[in-house]
């Protein structure tokens, strides 16, 4: 299976469609496997207590999992979210970039489903899962 979009083509299309996480998400790598991407994590990014945000980690795996389908099906900037659940299992450590291995899990015409594991650069403990649907619009949109 060969990919729509390389990893410099989906970082290319984010920095272009979505300017307000531009310098803040990127992808790392992709390939048919799996999309790895990183969280650059900055003060906007932390909550009282000196730990990265729930919003700044549901918002890596929400674009990571957008960015993952992208990388398969090419350049389909009106595909949405329709469901979404994370769990947040444990603190991520203070300081550090946040990364996201995600999956697809099912790809189809319409609707695709995929996971996002986020950890802590450096550490192999899973801060959080993220399990998302995605809609896909017909190609007439």
């Amino acid at each position: 299976m060969q990919l729509a979009m390389n990893a410099e083509e989906l970082n290319l299309f984010l920095d272009r469609v979505f300017p307000q996480v531009a310098g803040q998400i990127r992808v790392e790598s992709v390939d048919k496997d799996m999309l790895l991407s990183r969280l650059i994590v900055g003060d906007a990014h932390l909550r009282p207590g000196g730990t990265i945000s729930g919003p700044a980690m549901f918002a890596l795996g929400d674009a990571s999992i957008y960015l993952a389908i992208l990388s398969r099906i090419g350049e389909v900037a009106l595909a949405v979210t329709t469901n979404a659940s994370i769990d947040f299992m444990r603190k991520p450590a203070a300081g550090r970039d946040l990364l996201a291995e995600c999956r697809i899990l099912k790809l189809g015409r319409v609707l695709a489903v995929a996971d996002a594991m986020i950890r802590s650069e450096g550490d192999d403990a899973i801060v959080a899962r993220c399990s998302m649907t995605y809609s896909i619009p017909p190609k007439s949109l």
